[in-house]
């Protein structure tokens, strides 16, 4: 199934624009299921905005809750309670058909989504494939290898590392450890708009698209 689930090393490192620089480069559709925080805006629409190419389609998340908190908080304080089985069947309903899935996750693997169902449960019921976003900053080794060993742990295919903002060595040694490729470095930008998707999207393209052919081919 042509899904693949944008998960972070934390809060803040830059998933929403690496999602936007995937989804441009695969010319996807890009879906957030759960937006947490309302305030400032929702990840969906930011996406929309930096997209130029005719072909992706952004869809409505199935659960838009209010406060910017851990998505089980934010639907406690609203009285309510995240149903994967609801975000399964919407996300199936909206998957295109010869296209690619784009779908964001709220923080790391292990946000828990209700009491009992954490993000990694929702990737493996959804059955993406992972591209995992780090930023350096002190502690993100930690945070990136903590990411990488959970995955391990489990069946769920992974494409490979972005990382954004400012580049340190430490990418080469994350790279190494947890055996996955670099798929591209997105940079800091005092301007982040659709023509800086569109030039980083092509920068991923080559390295993205061989991803996923070695993919199809360990599944063979």
């Amino acid at each position: 199934m042509k899904r693949i689930f944008i998960t972070g090393i934390g809060t803040g490192v830059g998933k929403t624009l690496a999602a936007a620089c995937v989804t441009e480069a695969l010319k996807a559709h890009y879906w957030k299921p759960v937006q947490a925080g309302l305030d400032e805006g929702t990840d969906t629409r930011t996406v929309k905005s930096l997209l130029s190419n005719a072909n992706s389609v952004c869809h409505e998340e199935a659960y838009r809750l209010r406060e910017p908190a851990s998505p089980h908080l934010a639907a406690r304080m609203e009285g309510l309670t995240i149903d994967p089985a609801k975000i399964v069947q919407q996300a199936n309903a909206i998957q295109p058909p010869d296209d690619y899935l784009i779908i964001e996750g709220a923080g790391g693997l292990l946000v828990p989504l209700n009491d009992d169902v954490f993000t990694i449960d929702m990737i493996r019921s959804l059955g993406a494939q992972v591209i995992v976003v780090a930023q350096n900053y002190l502690g993100s080794i930690s945070h990136s290898l903590l990411t990488a060993r959970v995955l391990q742990q489990t069946d769920i295919p992974v494409l490979g590392w972005i990382f954004s903002g400012a580049g340190h060595s430490n990418e080469a040694d994350v790279v190494r450890w947890s055996g996955w490729p670099l798929l591209g470095h997105i940079p800091s930008a005092q301007k982040i708009d659709a023509g800086f998707v569109h030039e980083q999207a092509t920068h991923l393209m080559e390295p993205l698209m061989g991803a996923l052919r070695s993919s199809v081919a360990k599944s063979l």
